[in-house]
């Protein structure tokens, strides 16, 4: 029993090498993790009409949660901006008085999805979705980020229909929201510049000041002194000061049925997300992660904050860096770190109703400032084309369609390029040149009269049967002549044959060998043997004419050779390296591919 908890809990496991030394560098990290995610989470929360509080809530639950089951040691879940831009966008549906509800039921959708792709173990399958998807939905989502948060920064007035495209309501905001309210600019531009202060202070004198909350608390103290509310400058609403209780997620049918399509997509994101930063920082501390535990983190810490009133969250980029940065020893952080976000929201929580949303605004523009990774665009934009279309078009889609549908617009893309490439077979006819040499056989090279040998490479699936089925015609019409009395086919490189290409090639066989010539299989590995074996190819051929390679054996296509110029009773090519006075007729024969 104590086996399957330090297996499926690997918080747990790591007590059993736990020491004060891994204590300190988890509680310093923790703590420094904390400073951020209080403004980050209030931060996020206000990007799709949360009150700032959910986002706390979400701060200390689904932390707690995903670091108890995390694969990755310092991976922290939580809000993050991705999610939150994308909650903007999947809520546009929802009416203003169940937004809070269609919230929290997402999480618990999106959890069970989750949960569902690491029960059935298809997290691996993650590593078939290009990056350059999560590299254009970064940029899109930054854009889209910086266009919903200038009403806030400049005080205007949100207009348009909730249910209007997003650059509807952008349009309409910028041109009948009103005119630009000084005091809310200021305090906009104050927050970053407090921001870059702290952060040039940190650099300079090598400390770690936490610059996002420091610059929200000097903010929320100028409202204070300067009595800005009263000029105009709007606040974010009363926090209460309390932890989040047990509650039921607010089920409806019809309500579920609306947002599951949106639930796919931003629990994918979430996984993509949350994976991507994990192999990031196990690249550098060297940790092997188990993807399958990394989804079934995700999953239950979005089921378990469900029940608390959390709104869906992912593995932070930022506040995983930070916690990496800091040192941090195990998924032990992240819990403190949530302990530390709790104490600060029963302890100063009244205080927050002083916090404008200019400030919060500001935050988040920084934010998605460092969310744009230009080196990575232009690296996967010169790369290759397919890569250029994934990450343009997710970006564009980000903006255009949806957030969280410009994701599956782009893992589609990923799938319909990649598909096409895994699905490929090629085929490159060998000859045995003058100088006694087996090579690939090019334009100048003549054929041999008698014997043929074709080499094949590629994954021998249902996708790439037309193009085997194509290639196996051809050489039936353009390579096999009237004197050609013996083909050899070269398999050891086709990988995970299935049923469509081995009927195929059974059929192929069955037509060479009724035509009246000889054919034969070679680079015949142990895996397509039994395959052969299953369906009945050894048997119908003969187990004589299936060479098989072994380590003892240096080359199963030179034993098929020799077998092929012994059907031939003495015939050669007036170009055939054969050397009559020699006992064996391929002795001294080199094998080049």
């Amino acid at each position: 029993m104590l086996s399957y908890v330090y297996r499926y809990i690997p918080a747990i496991d790591s007590l059993r090498t736990y020491g004060w030394t891994s204590l300190r560098r988890d509680a310093v990290a923790g703590i420094t993790v904390a400073a951020v995610a209080v403004p980050q989470a209030m931060a996020y929360a206000s990007i799709f009409g949360m009150p700032v509080e959910y986002g706390l809530y979400t701060a200390i639950v689904m932390t707690t949660v995903g670091a108890l089951f995390d694969s990755s040691r310092q991976l922290i879940n939580g809000p993050t901006n991705a999610i939150s831009i994308a909650m903007l966008s999947a809520l546009t549906v929802v009416p203003d008085e169940q937004r809070i509800g269609a919230a929290i039921l997402m999480a618990f959708l999106i959890g069970v999805i989750q949960t569902g792709i690491s029960l059935i173990r298809l997290g691996d399958l993650s590593r078939y979705i290009s990056h350059a998807v999560i590299v254009g939905f970064t940029a899109g989502a930054s854009v889209l980020l910086v266009l919903d948060q200038l009403k806030n920064a400049l005080g205007l007035r949100a207009r348009g229909d909730p249910a209007s495209h997003f650059l509807k309501r952008f349009y309409l905001t910028m041109t009948e929201g009103g005119a630009v309210h000084p005091p809310t600019l200021l305090v906009t531009l104050g927050t970053i510049a407090a921001v870059l202060l702290f952060r040039w202070m940190n650099r300079r004198f090598r400390i770690v000041l936490p610059e996002l909350l420091f610059a929200i608390v000097l903010a929320a103290v100028a409202v204070w002194y300067w009595d800005l509310a009263g000029r105009g400058v709007r606040l974010v609403e009363k926090v209460p000061a309390g932890l989040p209780a047990f509650k039921l997620p607010p089920w409806s049918w019809e309500l579920s049925s609306q947002l599951w399509g949106s639930a796919t997509a931003i629990g994918l994101l979430g996984l993509l997300e949350a994976i991507a930063m994990a192999k990031s920082i196990a690249a550098v501390t060297r940790q092997r992660l188990d993807i399958n535990q990394q989804c079934l983190s995700e999953g239950l810490a979005n089921v378990a904050g469900s029940f608390f009133q959390c709104f869906p969250g992912s593995g932070s980029l930022t506040r995983s860096y930070i916690n990496h940065q800091a040192g941090a020893a195990t998924q032990w952080s992240g819990v403190i770190s949530a302990g530390m976000v709790a104490l600060t929201v029963l302890g100063l929580a009244p205080l927050a109703e002083f916090i404008p949303r200019a400030a919060l605004a500001a935050v988040l523009l920084i934010a998605a400032t460092r969310m744009i990774d230009l080196p990575g665009l232009r690296y996967y934009c010169r790369a290759t084309h397919f890569d250029a279309i994934i990450v343009l078009s997710t970006a564009a889609a980000a903006v255009l369609v949806s957030v969280e549908f410009c994701i599956l617009i782009g893992v589609l893309l990923s799938f319909l390029f990649y598909v096409p490439r895994a699905a490929r077979v090629e085929m490159n006819e060998l000859i045995l040149t003058p100088e006694r040499i087996i090579r690939d056989r090019l334009p100048h090279d003549p054929a041999c009269y008698y014997v043929r040998i074709f080499n094949f490479e590629g994954e021998l699936f249902f996708g790439s049967a037309p193009d085997f089925e194509n290639i196996l015609q051809q050489i039936v019409d353009e390579q096999l002549t009237s004197d050609t009395r013996v083909v050899l086919l070269r398999i050891k490189y086709v990988r995970n044959p299935d049923a469509v290409c081995l009927q195929l090639l059974d059929q192929f066989l069955a037509d060479v060998l009724a035509s009246g010539r000889q054919v034969a299989v070679s680079g015949v590995r142990d895996d397509i043997y039994q395959a052969l074996i299953n369906v009945g190819i050894v048997e119908r051929l003969g187990a004589e004419r299936v060479f098989r390679e072994f380590p003892e054996v240096w080359s199963s296509t030179m034993s098929a050779l020799r077998w092929a110029y012994k059907q031939l009773d003495g015939q050669r090519c007036h170009h055939c390296p054969y050397i009559e006075v020699m006992d064996d007729p391929l002795r001294g024969w080199h094998y080049m591919i």
